[in-house]
């Protein structure tokens, strides 16, 4: 079944636009069903659940986090992930560069835009990003922007998100991170809203509920 939804999304979303199964509280088992089926990028959003799972499965998953990351994990995922897409304070921004440096790698992320104007929701403001410079964070590659819309069945307010999203992006890629080529990624849309996010232009969507079964939660 797991391996029926994977081809099913193949057959939606263009071949230029990455496919990140959300596998949080999801059993090894299921993730090896998605492996089977081709899937390579899974996102997790608890750090002790991620490094149980890396443990357990093949060495070629490519994981990224996509929780809300705290400072004080950012030793246990840094280098352990191959994209951090939720960066949402220059603070953790800044402890990511130190444990980077630390170890000895360039660790790759995204920052993470306020886009919905919704108290659950974190990130920077747009007017905030311009304040950032990469040429500071030698050992971290900003990839790109992530957002999450609004969760409601108003679908233009979700488009209208996702278009202030990737047209933030467009700016930034024409000026701030020109001269930067690893700035590629407009990561927007989820299970519920992801065929919107296609239209206004992300490069990646994350899929969980499409793809696993209902999951407990935790």
């Amino acid at each position: 079944m797991i391996a029926d939804h994977i081809q099913q999304l193949r057959k939606i979303i263009p071949a230029n636009v990455s496919l990140l199964a959300v596998s949080k509280f999801h059993p090894p088992e299921l993730i090896m069903e998605a492996y089977r089926a081709g899937q390579r990028l899974f996102g997790e959003n608890r750090s002790r659940e991620l490094l149980e799972k890396i443990q357990l499965l093949p060495n070629d998953i490519q994981w990224h986090f996509i929780g809300h990351l705290q400072t004080n994990k950012v030793k246990d995922i840094v280098g352990r992930v191959v994209l951090i897409q939720s960066v949402d304070s220059v603070k953790l921004l800044n402890s990511i560069q130190k444990q980077a440096q630390k170890s000895g790698i360039v660790q790759d992320v995204l920052l993470q835009i306020y886009i919905a104007r919704e108290e659950t929701k974190q990130g920077f403001l747009p007017e905030e990003i311009r304040d950032i410079n990469p040429s500071n964070l030698p050992n971290v590659n900003i990839c790109g922007l992530m957002g999450m819309a609004t969760f409601t069945e108003d679908k233009e307010k979700v488009r209208s998100e996702f278009r202030q999203l990737r047209k933030l992006f467009d700016t930034l890629k024409e000026d701030t991170y020109s001269a930067y080529p690893y700035f590629i990624h407009c990561s927007m849309g989820m299970t519920g809203d992801f065929p919107i996010a296609l239209e206004e232009g992300s490069t990646m969507v994350r899929i969980g509920s499409a793809i696993f079964p209902p999951r407990p939660q935790k």
